[in-house]
C-alpha cells in the first residue's frame, strides 16, 4: 500500500479492539480495515464487511487470509436503509466507516443504521479523506471536512473521544454512541 493512502491497521489500533468484539466495517471495499479488525478481535470476534456493490465483497472473500475467513462475514447491504445491514439492533461494540463517508448520499440513512446497529457506548470511527489531492482522492465537492465530519455526529448524540491524523491526506476521529 502506498504512503499516500491512510494505514488500517494503525487507524484501527487507535479503537482499543479486545478479542471477542464485534465489528462492522460500513463500505468494506477492499477490505483492508476488516482485515485489520479481525486481527485484533480473533476468532471469539466478529466482523461483517458490509457494502452494497456485490462484486467487491466477493473479491474480499477470495482475498481473506484462511485465517481470518472465519472471523470475517460479508455482508451485501445497503448502509443508508433502515436494516440496510441486515443485523440486529444494538449487536456491534465498533462501525468502522473508512473512505465511505464523501460517498453516502443519504447521511441520514447512515446515521440511523449506525444507532440502530451500535450498542449504547460503542465506538464509532470515522476516517476520511481531508481534501481533494488533484485526481487523488474525491472531487472538492465530495470531501467532508473534519470539522462537517465532527458537527454531524455531534448533534446526532455521539461523544467525540478523539481525533488523529490518519494518514498523510486522511483525518480521523473516534466518538462514542449515546
Amino acid at each position: 500500500m502506498s504512503a499516500s493512502f491512510s494505514t488500517p491497521r494503525e487507524n484501527v489500533l487507535q479503537l482499543g479492539l479486545r478479542e471477542g468484539m464485534k465489528v462492522a466495517d460500513f463500505g468494506a471495499g477492499s477490505g483492508h480495515y476488516s482485515r485489520a479488525a479481525a486481527a485484533m478481535v480473533g476468532h471469539s470476534g466478529r466482523v461483517y464487511a458490509i457494502d452494497v456493490q456485490e462484486n467487491v465483497l466477493k473479491h474480499l472473500k477470495l482475498n481473506t487470509h484462511a485465517h481470518h475467513q472465519g472471523i470475517i462475514d460479508t455482508v451485501w447491504g445497503d448502509i443508508e436503509k433502515p436494516g440496510g445491514t441486515h443485523l440486529r439492533d444494538a449487536s456491534l461494540d465498533v462501525i468502522i466507516l473508512a473512505n465511505t463517508l464523501f460517498q453516502v448520499e443519504n447521511r441520514f440513512g447512515l446515521l440511523g443504521e449506525i444507532k440502530r446497529v451500535l450498542k449504547s457506548g460503542g465506538k464509532l470511527l470515522v476516517v476520511d479523506w481531508a481534501g481533494s489531492y488533484g485526481g487523488m482522492g474525491p472531487e472538492l465537492k465530495q470531501v467532508v471536512s473534519e470539522h462537517d465530519a465532527e458537527d454531524f455526529f455531534i448533534n446526532a448524540g455521539f461523544h467525540k473521544m478523539k481525533s488523529f491524523r490518519a494518514g498523510p491526506h486522511h483525518y480521523g476521529i473516534v466518538f462514542t454512541s449515546p
